[in-house]
């Protein structure tokens, strides 16, 4: 995979920022990851502190299992929350983190297979002209989320109001990322946050009827917590179930790491290898399903930051981990987090999407992808179509319970087959 120009990165993977600026940019890492990461917990009933936990835990484990190698950050996977909750309401939560202990185990079993049948075969499944379409569907399939983020007010309803916050953060976050110098140029999107959110409270002291932040839960949050002990349980239907979920998450997994290796401009297949790289994620998993936390997947939102800023620093995400892991135990500064106006955090992710979608894009120009050519016309069509219109694989697998692969995961699935099935010779 090409590398960016030397002049353009600010710290390569290995690279530890001075101290002053270590702590700013992992924080930064934390505001991108933090909303997505306790909302799962949120919506499948099991515990905030304990998923901040495990996120945190399990991406140190995922650096060590890499080498320190990939600059990725873990936190719970959306791709679960069906299981999830129907295998918690059925049989338990217990059950379900068992689910997700086989799913951990699942994914080590698939990372063994790639070490010993190397990974040649993905430079066949996966050519530039699928890669640089996957990407471009990961950014652009996030894009729904900022501008519902952006747009809508906490009953889902529109909201010129918030728009405008979400503007005013979007336009301070771009000033910041092209007029800044020095340490200031790598912290845009810590800027954009901070800068939005005393924006929103400001406005909500002049209009109170609009205020976006209420510091109630702050006051009643504890100072101190302890995450949860939860023993994984196992049937067959959470076994079978997890297992499933987890051909979606793996393809997901694929189209992930591609994104960080072309971001940072190593190639993560060869080195660390995909077999680490999934090891990592799996084991990860593992780990959380102890903790009676949900299984873990790398962060599109963190990607994004490490596309705008070129901040590639292993040491910087794992600051980023130490501090989820601290939130964890200090449930009122959590709270304080969760006080960021979604507004904001839209603002902030209409750039940070983008930028990955924008990755996909460049993979197609410098790989010199040849659109004149209906074969690599074909396959780019079908999985942005598939990727960003929402295609689903839907079946049912028992009364409550349905496998669905769709999104990212359908996208890359079908871009891969579509390239080995479809001839080249028949090239124009």
């Amino acid at each position: 995979m090409a590398k960016h120009p030397s002049n353009s990165v600010k710290y390569g993977p290995a690279e530890k920022p001075p101290l002053g600026q270590w702590i700013p940019l992992s924080i930064q890492h934390v505001f991108a990851m933090f909303g997505a990461t306790i909302l799962v917990p949120i919506l499948t009933g099991l515990n905030p502190s304990t998923a901040l936990f495990t996120a945190g835990t399990g991406t140190l484990l995922y650096i060590l299992i890499t080498g320190a190698k990939v600059p990725a950050f873990l936190g719970s996977s959306f791709a679960f929350i069906p299981a999830l909750i129907a295998i918690s309401s059925a049989y338990g939560v217990g059950y379900a983190m068992g689910g997700a202990f086989v799913s951990g185990l699942f994914y080590t079993l698939v990372a063994f297979i790639i070490k010993k049948s190397g990974h040649g075969w993905l430079n066949t499944a996966l050519p530039p002209v699928v890669i640089g379409s996957v990407i471009i569907v990961i950014g652009l399939n996030l894009a729904p989320t900022a501008m519902g983020m952006a747009m809508n007010d906490a009953s889902g309803n529109y909201s010129l109001y918030c728009l405008m916050i979400a503007a005013v953060t979007l336009s301070l976050t771009i000033i910041a990322n092209i007029f800044s110098r020095g340490f200031f140029s790598i912290i845009p999107v810590l800027i954009g946050l901070l800068s939005g959110y005393f924006f929103a409270l400001i406005m909500g002291l002049i209009f109170p009827a609009y205020a976006l932040i209420d510091f109630k839960s702050v006051q009643d949050a504890a100072w101190f917590g302890l995450p949860t002990f939860a023993l994984p349980k196992f049937n067959l239907v959470a076994t079978v179930t997890f297992i499933v979920v987890s051909f979606a998450t793996i393809c997901e997994h694929l189209g992930d790491t591609l994104t960080i290796s072309k971001v940072v401009g190593k190639d993560f297949y060869k080195d660390p290898g995909l077999h680490r790289t999934l090891a990592g994620d799996g084991l990860a998993t593992l780990w959380a399903s102890f903790w009676g936390g949900p299984p873990n997947t790398t962060y599109g939102e963190n990607i994004g930051v490490l596309a705008l800023t070129k901040v590639y620093s292993v040491y910087v995400t794992g600051g980023a981990a130490v501090i989820a892991v601290l939130l964890s135990f200090f449930p009122k500064f959590g709270a304080l987090i969760q006080t960021i106006p979604s507004p904001v955090l839209g603002g902030i992710s209409m750039l940070l999407f983008g930028t990955i979608a924008s990755s996909g894009l460049r993979t197609l120009v410098d790989s010199g992808v040849n659109y004149e050519d209906k074969r690599n016309l074909t396959v780019s069509s079908v999985i942005l179509v598939i990727g960003i219109g929402g295609g689903t694989l839907s079946f049912a697998m028992g009364k409550e319970l349905t496998f669905t692969l769709a999104g990212v995961a359908l996208a890359t699935l079908v871009g891969i087959l579509l390239n080995l099935i479809l001839p080249k010779e028949h090239a124009v």
